[in-house]
């Protein structure tokens, strides 16, 4: 019985418990039904641009609706997010829902203060921020970024930019950028840490960034850019592998503040490793229709020579065009690198395979406002339908990029309209090509100049170039225009045509002159650094206003006006850039004109041959020039003092100008 009554106390308890537990409910959700309200209607308030139906779409609550405090706190922060307005609140209104806004106001004027070394512009052009448009907050903080970055970008690190507003009527506001420019930072003094094989000095001419010095008033690279920074650590990179330096590392690039704030102290840590060079160089190929023979001779580097990862590239571009030669379609080339760290050789196997069956099916271009499609287009090896190659995508956003025309450009492959389709994309962003000069000039032949040209190297979008100067000295009058289409009718020839118009006053002679000039000529390339250029030209030539007692020269100049027309031709070579030894280097030019059909019969040959390469650890360039010319007159025609080769003083010192030559000073008889 004891027993009995203790479950059955135990039980009356866990009766009480469960009564209390569900009245405790009971109250719970009848407070939660409290709380929540039935809206009908919402109301908008404080609106003067943005539409009332635009608000409540924001909101998004469809009325009627049952909302509890949470889901209006929602729609409020919903309305916020769409930041077209400084405030936003909410308050139930019976079974209406009232949302009350504040705008933000209208930008009335954007005014910089404090600027000096750049106009406004230039600062107009960097913000965001402007006039009838909507004042944001966030959109003034970034300008106010970008304003201070360009003033870094100049070496004025210490720039801080303000904003301010100044309320108007009408809910609008004036912007206020106050600028503090403050001085530029130049890089005193740029160290290396860890190079043995280069010297300071020689490396210093490789980076873009410069060590300020006598005329850190014209150089605009002697101040502190971190972006361009990074650019000279894969500078740097670059020109240690393109001579075998292969483990070459950038370990850590410090700046330094020096105790002054007025200048930088940039040091950069390299670790150089082991020179490498050439082993075996082999091609293989496991596809029965290629025949390894075939592509012999578009290896052009040797056992022993020092490796260069550009001349891998450049084996590999002449293979692979060479298969397209022989009609093989998709062959990629791939090098196998083996590397013999003992010996410090790279043993290269050219492996010819069968690459993915992967078309173009379209090159889109687009940021270009001004530069034509078919400028960019061109410079694409490959059109709709052909294979695609990687490594000619990455050539031809290497040869956009060497246009000149483009601050910056990005050329990107994305998946077309089906698997085996590949669009090429080109975004671009253009800059000013056109250049106009006014200035004065002094040289010891012909005294102070007056000169006026102007040149644009992108004429009209079309990637011509044109150019006209005026010179004007105390003894010479000249005028020029030039012309050139770099690419006749979408092909790789050149058009070019010239026009120059010079009088001299007895220029270092005892005559005056007066020449007129012009040819036009097409060019085109025969070999990877061979050019050649035939030409049609048209000259006339007088002499006037002799001494006296110049008898020789007075008597040509009897003669009156010469004319000569003819044609010719320039061949010219260079392999300083893409040469196999990225430190020598070769050229040659050989022009020869004929005089056909003028008053003149003549050949005039000119040959001018020379080369360069770095000694000393490359500290040092030496530079050999050879020129010599030759000018041959058939029987019934002679030449004048004007056919004469002159040397400049530029080419032979030592002597006044003009002075080295024949000279007539005396009709006397010689003894």
């Amino acid at each position: 019985m004891k027993l009995f009554g203790a479950h059955a106390a135990r039980a009356t308890v866990l009766i009480r418990a469960v009564g209390v537990m569900m009245i405790s409910c009971g109250w719970m959700m009848q407070a939660a039904q409290a709380n929540d309200f039935k809206v009908t209607e919402i109301i908008v308030d404080g609106n003067r641009r943005i539409e009332t139906e635009t608000i409540r779409s924001y909101t998004e609550i469809e009325t009627p609706a049952v909302l509890a405090i949470g889901e209006v706190n929602d729609a409020v922060q919903r309305v916020r997010d769409s930041n077209l307005f400084e405030t936003v609140t909410a308050e139930v209104q019976g079974n209406k829902l009232k949302v009350t806004v504040v705008e933000f106001p209208t930008v009335n004027e954007v005014v910089f203060e404090g600027n000096d070394r750049l106009g406004e512009k230039q600062l107009s052009a960097l913000v965001r921020s402007q006039s009838r448009r909507i004042y944001s907050v966030s959109q003034v903080r970034d300008d106010a970024n970008a304003i201070a970055e360009a003033y870094a970008n100049q070496g004025r690190i210490a720039a801080s930019v303000e904003p301010r507003i100044i309320r108007r009527s009408d809910n609008r506001v004036d912007v206020i950028f106050e600028i503090a420019e403050g001085g530029v930072v130049e890089i005193e003094r740029l160290s290396f840490v860890g190079n043995r094989t280069f010297s300071d000095r020689r490396l210093r001419r490789v980076l873009n960034t410069k060590q300020a010095g006598l005329l850190r008033i014209f150089v605009q690279r002697d101040t502190y850019v971190e972006d361009r920074v990074e650019f000279d650590k894969q500078v740097l990179t670059d020109f240690y592998n393109s001579r075998g330096y292969i483990d070459f590392q950038v370990q850590a690039v410090t700046s330094e503040l020096s105790k002054t704030k007025d200048s930088f102290f940039l040091t950069f840590f390299v670790q150089e490793g082991p020179q490498f060079f050439f082993g075996k160089i082999t091609t293989t190929s496991d596809l029965e229709d290629v025949d390894t023979g075939d592509f012999e001779n578009a290896i052009k580097t040797e056992q022993g020579d020092i490796y260069s990862p550009a001349l891998v590239e450049n084996t590999i571009t002449r293979m692979e065009r060479r298969a397209l030669e022989l009609g093989l379609d998709f062959v990629r080339v791939e090098p196998r690198v083996t590397r013999n760290n003992e010996g410090r050789a790279v043993d290269i196997d050219f492996n010819l395979s069968r690459g993915p069956r992967v078309f173009v099916e379209r090159i889109d271009i687009a940021g270009n406002t001004t530069t034509l499609d078919r400028v960019i287009r061109r410079q694409f090896k490959v059109v709709e339908g052909d294979a695609l190659n990687p490594r000619e995508i990455r050539a031809s956003a290497e040869r956009i990029r060497a246009l000149g025309f483009f601050a910056n450009s990005d050329v990107t492959t994305r998946e077309g309209s089906a698997p085996n389709q590949r669009i090429v994309e080109v975004s671009v962003t253009e800059k000013p090509t056109g250049n106009l000069k006014f200035g004065a000039n002094y040289n010891s032949a012909n005294g102070v100049g007056l000169m006026a040209s102007f040149s644009e190297a992108n004429f009209l979008g079309r990637g011509q170039t044109t150019s006209f100067g005026i010179n004007t000295t105390s003894s010479t009058r000249s005028f020029n225009f030039a012309f050139r289409e770099p690419s006749l009718y979408n092909r790789d020839v050149s058009l070019s045509f010239g026009f120059d118009n010079e009088r001299t006053s007895k220029s270092n002679a005892r005559y005056d002159t007066r020449a007129i000039r012009f040819d036009t000529a097409l060019g085109f390339p025969v070999s990877e650094s061979g050019f050649f250029t035939p030409k049609f030209f048209y000259e006339t030539e007088e002499l006037s206003g002799v001494t006296a007692n110049s008898k020789v020269i007075k008597g040509e100049a009897e003669e009156g006006r010469r004319k000569k027309l003819g044609f010719g031709y320039t061949y010219s070579f260079d392999n300083r850039r893409t040469g196999l030894d990225p430190k020598a280097g070769m050229f040659v030019r050989l022009s020869q004109d004929f005089d056909l059909t003028g008053d003149t019969r003549f050949v005039r040959t000119n040959v001018k041959l020379g080369g360069e390469t770095y000694v000393s650890n490359e500290n040092f360039k030496v530079t050999a020039t050879l020129e010599g010319g030759a000018l041959n007159f058939t029987s019934g025609s002679s030449s004048r003092v004007t056919d004469r080769f002159f040397l400049g003083s530029g080419l032979f010192r030592g002597f006044a100008p003009g002075g080295l030559g024949p000279r007539e000073f005396s009709d006397a008889p010689i003894a």
